[in-house]
């Protein structure tokens, strides 16, 4: 990767109570933090991968050199590390753009008066903060890095909050307790709707272990009150979708009961069938012998006596099970 890659995929914003700027860089050697200590800086780059880059920013702005380090692993569980006077925050974060879900790497470092976002891809719901900080709208403008981070990741989590409702409300028609039937289609989309369902009990998991790790940290100038808020926000999405995992279990139980109630409708009423023709069986087979001292053969009406006697049998067997209810 080129630095005019690099280049291409990062911006900055600077900002102050009354000064905004976006700025967009010919040279990594153009890239300072530190130039002015009133304004506050949002550097955000598209991309993982500019290890020779990123090595750039880091020396030229003095930042902890264990930055390199930590910047050379693609991927990273969930970590919050404090540095000199720095944060390094990593989380992986659920992209819900498309109907199957994918995640990539975010990374965060955060000081007193600089925020650099590095994500793994491009694209994020990030525009309505850039529009706040353009257009001074709210209180953004007026706070410094630890307000930023709080707002990124309550964007973060508004995402996966919308994204869950807008599926469960689909959901919700598609499974709907009216229309469970014990087919494989059914099944399938209970299955599927389920694994989605994991995937985003998992990712707002990781962020608000991210979260709570946050809250514990302490730096110079970055308040940490903000977070307790976004771990409220995650806990109630996990127990909503707790909730309808529960559900969608009840789903599948139900399933299953109307498949066993279906199985033992069919095997009782092929027993009914069975007690009543077995006797049936019995005297046709006795009479379909070939023995020739048989006394009945010879009676004149013994072919409508047997069918008499087999009529009173199942009468008889069918007025029993109706007695019983058994049908």
């Amino acid at each position: 990767m080129t630095e005019n890659d690099f280049l291409d995929n990062t911006s900055i914003i600077s900002y102050s109570a009354k000064n905004y700027e976006k700025t967009t860089y010919n040279a990594i050697s153009e890239i300072v933090f530190s130039e002015n200590s009133a304004s506050t800086k949002w550097l955000n780059t598209y991309g993982i991968q500019f290890h020779d880059a990123y090595k750039k920013v880091i020396h030229q702005n003095k930042l902890d050199d264990f930055l390199i380090k930590l910047l050379g692993d693609e991927e990273h569980p969930n970590k919050v590390i404090l540095l000199d006077n720095l944060l390094f925050v990593t989380t992986r974060v659920l992209i819900t753009q498309s109907q199957k879900l994918d995640s990539e790497q975010m990374i965060f470092v955060v000081s007193s008066d600089f925020l650099w976002s590095i994500q793994e891809k491009s694209g994020d719901y990030f525009g309505w903060i850039r529009e706040r900080l353009e257009g001074n709208k709210g209180i953004v403008r007026k706070k410094k890095t630890d307000y930023l981070l709080y707002l990124i990741l309550e964007s973060i989590i508004d995402n996966y909050q919308n994204t869950y409702e807008v599926n469960a409300d689909l959901s919700a028609d598609k499974l709907n307790s009216t229309h469970i039937k014990p087919t494989p289609e059914f099944t399938s989309l209970v299955e599927k709707r389920k694994q989605e369902l994991f995937n985003f009990k998992k990712a707002t998991l990781s962020l608000r272990d991210t979260i709570i790790k946050l809250e514990k940290v302490e730096i110079k100038d970055f308040n940490i009150k903000y977070f307790n808020e976004l771990k409220e926000q995650t806990n109630n999405l996990v127990s909503n979708i707790d909730f309808e995992l529960q559900e969608l279990e009840s789903k599948i139980n139900l399933i299953f009961s109307i498949q066993g109630h279906r199985l033992n409708e069919v095997m009782k009423t092929l027993t009914i069938l069975s007690v009543i023709f077995i006797p049936l069986t019995f005297l046709a087979g006795i009479y379909g012998m070939n023995f020739e001292n048989i006394p009945e053969l010879k009676y004149k009406y013994g072919y409508f006596i047997l069918l008499g006697v087999m009529a009173l049998v199942t009468i008889v067997s069918v007025w029993y099970f109706k007695r019983k209810k058994w049908f």
